[in-house]
């Protein structure tokens, strides 16, 4: 796939070639289809490009698919509550989590349908909660229900709360084992993976993007700066650009794409801790997904169990304020360590609901980083959705909204022919993949 052989770096700094001049003489391929990014949605739009009888080709910087975002979640199947009616985060959640549950029956992928209940622990909270009811109603979400304090507590004697709302289509969901099938699906229909490959910019011959890749190898001492001849140009018919964390980084390296539309790029890191063996050997405190109320920049510290029962809580919201470098975000050269001091802060904001729990009894997870569109300070409620340009630069929120929908945009939003960038696929990604992956699918070819 890519040509071997080709290790160059360059080191001057001085008299640099011009970027054209090093794209001249970087060897060029043609493709069909190029997904960047092997996370649970460039997987699952490259299984439903290749079941539609496109040659697709997929390039990831790690060494093996699903090693950033998608790896690093809570690993729940959202029903659609929380976001806003109409917006792509509601259409996608509840399309993409019937196709989720039914895939997963189909193919024997571990996952439960074990339901949510989402708490008010004080009366300020219930206006919240109806209305997040009533939003779920508008979403289409089936079956949700309102419960007084006594109901909750007799599903779960662990809990406090004064009311709590029910959503019995909420689930958990083995992602590795999802896309581990994703890649096995789309392998079976002809499509490619190369790993250790990445993308880091492009320029238009025509109406294409021509994409300029390498190996890792070849990036080994790169700056993020120092101009670099690709091991390969790569002028694909179709591009998805489904990087997560380093998408926006990588559509502003592409040279000929409307700057104005690319929207910028926030990084929230969730860390989660788990409830101790000695704390959950005999019986685990729930049998559901225990939400609060949401909070600035995610769903607040929640309950979360995997399937073989382990409690585990988390994410906390931890804005990454300084500069990322193009470095980080293109190789995933993020910070995943846990600050074991931030367990001070989860104490008192679980036993709003959970006030048994011991002091010491939570022990250091993982964490993952979130690709936000918009930072702290800004509403998590409001979005607009765009839909188009002029020589005005397009506004991703108004005045205090934020941009927290889902972004998706093609042709018609950015004017490159073939090219498609998702920005802000943050949760509820993985419930949503198979659902954008039909969507996109449709920018593309029709339909």
């Amino acid at each position: 796939m890519l040509r071997k052989g080709v290790d160059r770096v360059i080191k001057r700094r001085f008299h640099l070639p011009k970027p054209s001049e090093i794209w001249r003489n970087a060897p060029k391929e043609n493709a069909e289809c190029v997904v960047i990014g092997a996370g649970v949605v460039g997987l699952a739009v490259a299984r439903e490009l290749s079941l539609k009888g496109k040659e697709v080709l997929v390039l990831d910087s790690a060494p093996t698919f699903g090693t950033a975002t998608s790896s690093r979640n809570s690993e729940v199947i959202h029903a659609g509550i929380y976001y806003p009616p109409d917006s792509l985060k509601a259409r996608f959640c509840v399309r993409g989590r019937n196709l989720l549950y039914q895939y997963c029956s189909q193919r024997g992928i571990p996952h439960d349908q074990i339901g949510k209940l989402i708490v008010a622990t004080g009366a300020s909270e219930i206006p919240k909660l109806s209305e997040l009811f009533n939003r779920g109603i508008r979403n289409g979400v089936e079956d949700l229900r309102m419960l007084d304090a006594s109901e909750a507590i007799k599903m779960e004697p662990e809990l406090h709360c004064v009311k709590a709302l029910l959503s019995p289509a909420s689930g958990i969901v083995d992602s590795h084992s999802l896309m581990l099938s994703l890649v096995g699906e789309a392998e079976t229909n002809g499509a490619t993976f190369s790993y250790n490959t990445a993308v880091i910019g492009g320029h238009l011959e025509g109406n294409q993007m021509a994409l300029h890749v390498y190996e890792i190898k070849t990036l080994a001492n790169w700056d993020g700066e120092i101009p670099l001849q690709p091991d390969l140009l790569l002028i694909p018919k179709f591009v998805v650009n489904s990087s997560g964390l380093s998408a926006p980084a990588l559509a502003k390296r592409f040279q000929g794409l409307n700057t104005a539309t690319i929207p910028p790029a926030c990084y929230a890191r969730g860390s989660y801790f788990t409830l101790s063996n000695s704390d959950s050997s005999r019986r685990p405190p729930f049998k559901h997904l225990i939400y609060p109320i949401p909070e600035e920049g995610g769903l607040g510290v929640h309950v979360t169990l995997d399937l073989d029962g382990q409690i585990k809580f988390g994410p906390d919201v931890e804005w990454i304020h300084h500069h990322v470098p193009d470095t980080t975000k293109f190789l995933n050269r993020f910070d995943y360590s846990v600050n074991a001091e931030r367990v001070a802060r989860f104490y008192p904001e679980i036993r709003k609901y959970y006030p048994n729990l011991k002091d010491g009894s939570l022990l250091t997870g993982y964490s993952g980083i979130r690709p936000k569109l918009h930072g702290p300070g800004q509403s998590a409620t409001d979005f607009v959705i765009q839909v188009g340009y002029s020589g005005i630069r397009p506004k991703l929120h108004g005045p205090g909204q934020s941009a927290t929908d889902f972004v998706i945009q093609g042709e018609d939003i950015h004017g490159v022919g073939g090219l498609v960038n998702l920005y802000g696929i943050e949760s509820p990604g993985l419930t949503s993949s198979m659902a954008i992956a039909e969507y996109v699918a449709a920018m593309l070819l029709g339909g």
